[in-house]
């Protein structure tokens, strides 16, 4: 997710996906399963199998805890797989981050640099 913020539309950074905006596709807590954050939330889709997917799992909790009103959402890629499907979901991990109204304002594949997560949650909050 190097370069999580760098990228508008569909780029490729040091092997990580990265894209912009999903213009005007918003999620909320019926298709998470979990309340949003009340400036942020970050949202991981996850596989069973994904080795990079638990070291994402800690980098993001450790941002939502740092940054007050921003909540961290794990899917299960395999569980709901027509939500990955409707969101073009290629790949585990692949996080969303979504403003406070659930808006889908970046979104990267691959394990994230801290860094280049707090980075993104300025263009959400």
């Amino acid at each position: 997710m190097a370069g999580l913020t760098g990228c508008s539309t569909g780029g490729r950074t040091g092997g990580r996906r990265v894209r912009g905006k999903d213009v005007e596709r918003r999620l909320g807590a019926a298709e998470l399963g979990a309340e949003l954050g009340e400036r942020a939330t970050l949202v991981q889709f996850s596989s069973a199998f994904c080795r990079p997917c638990g070291a994402t799992r800690r980098t993001l909790a450790q941002v939502a805890d740092m940054v007050d009103g921003v909540a961290h959402v794990e899917i299960d890629a395999e569980e709901r797989l027509a939500l990955v499907r409707e969101l073009d979901i290629l790949s585990t991990p692949t996080v969303l981050v979504l403003d406070s109204r659930g808006r889908i304002v970046r979104r990267a594949s691959g394990q994230p640099r801290k860094a280049d997560v707090i980075a993104a949650l300025g263009e959400a909050v």
